[in-house]
């Protein structure tokens, strides 16, 4: 028992030198692996009781390896993944990029899938990628492409979801085949929308508003399965009338569009000659109004003078009446050359006739 107490924590007599552990405590130089497991197996053996036997180095490796165990529970997950551990094959929970740690196999085990990559699923055509050729071609699906559209018409239409894992343990346990499941959802999404909207649309302006309702109804879909997936985008890759009628579908668009261009053009010459005749309309109307008023104006003028005369003529008949002559007369002699020469002043006519400016005007 003395012996016990007067060794050193590393196995060592305490004046021990030399190489022992003298050396290990001095300066930078580092310590001797086998040195450092003997002195480990050493305290092992101390705390069983030093007792000798083959027993000691079964132990010995029995807690190695219990300790190989348990570190082996420290796992990775890198940032574009999401850990997934299992107990016993039964999913318990998911984990974060980061360094983490579970029970050691085979009490736990985990699964790290790639949860940021992009995933392309095409609908109604099978491009190289999905067939494997080289060809570079695009390969039509008639029996997913070809859909029946609200005002009962058939549109051939091609179109690419893309999605990526949003929880990875709902991802790999809660639907048995992912893709499957993203391409039926999508296909009948696509279907739904369709059937409520009209062709027109469908083939010019209104593929934004069929691509964001097909992406809602999809993410509707695979959240009531509780999938872990999340739509990222739907895009439209091709919507045309079926193949077989395609050449009439196209006479009938130029025919609208000839349509369309008459009707704008003869639209645009309404407004030009309508307003201009509203124009002339009300410049004729307001002339019309402007004699009205001045023939009226002038009438009650006129009207207004005579009552006037008329009541003066009433109170003095004779002064009413030289008034009225003298006014008459001289707006009759007025503008005309006249001579006045009196019969009582004793002079005849002649020396008065302007003989001379009578001969110059004459002339």
């Amino acid at each position: 028992m003395s012996d016990f107490k007067n060794q050193s924590p590393w196995g060592s007599p305490p004046g021990g030198g030399g190489s022992g552990n003298g050396g290990f405590r001095r300066g930078p130089k580092p310590p001797n692996i086998d040195e450092v497991i003997s002195k480990i197996q050493n305290t092992i053996n101390r705390f069983f009781g030093g007792g000798k036997g083959g027993a000691k180095p079964i132990i010995i490796s029995l807690i190695i390896l219990l300790i190989v165990w348990t570190l082996s529970g420290l796992y990775r997950v890198l940032p574009d993944e999401q850990g997934v551990v299992l107990r016993f094959g039964k999913f318990v929970k998911t984990t974060q990029p980061g360094l983490n740690y579970h029970l050691p196999f085979p009490v736990e085990n985990v699964l790290t899938p790639k949860v940021t990559k992009v995933n392309r699923m095409d609908i109604g055509f099978r491009s190289e990628r999905d067939s494997g050729f080289s060809s570079g071609g695009v390969a039509d699906v008639p029996e997913e492409s070809l859909m029946l559209t609200g005002d009962e018409n058939i549109v051939n239409i091609d179109f690419s979801v893309f999605w990526v894992i949003k929880d990875a343990g709902n991802f790999l346990f809660k639907i048995q085949d992912p893709e499957g499941t993203v391409k039926a959802a999508a296909e009948t999404a696509m279907r739904e929308v369709i059937a409520r909207s009209d062709i027109q649309p469908i083939l010019t302006e209104g593929r934004s508003v069929i691509e964001a309702d097909t992406q809602e109804i999809i993410q509707n879909i695979l959240d009531e399965y509780s999938s872990g997936i999340q739509i990222t985008q739907v895009q439209t890759q091709k919507a045309d009338p079926p193949d077989q009628v395609i050449d009439a579908f196209r006479d009938v668009q130029a025919a609208r569009a000839d349509m369309e261009r008459s009707k704008n053009e003869a639209e645009a010459y309404a407004n030009d000659v309508i307003p201009r005749a509203r124009g002339e309309a009300a410049k004729v109307l307001q002339a019309a109004e402007a004699y009205k008023k001045e023939v009226v104006a002038k009438a009650e003028g006129e009207a207004s003078r005579f009552l006037s005369i008329y009541n003066e003529y009433a109170k003095a008949k004779k002064v009413t009446q030289e008034r009225m002559y003298l006014e008459t007369m001289e707006e009759v002699l007025a503008d005309i050359n006249k001579i006045i020469i009196d019969k009582n002043s004793g002079e005849g006519v002649v020396p008065y006739l302007p003989l001379q400016e009578l001969k110059t005007g004459t002339n």
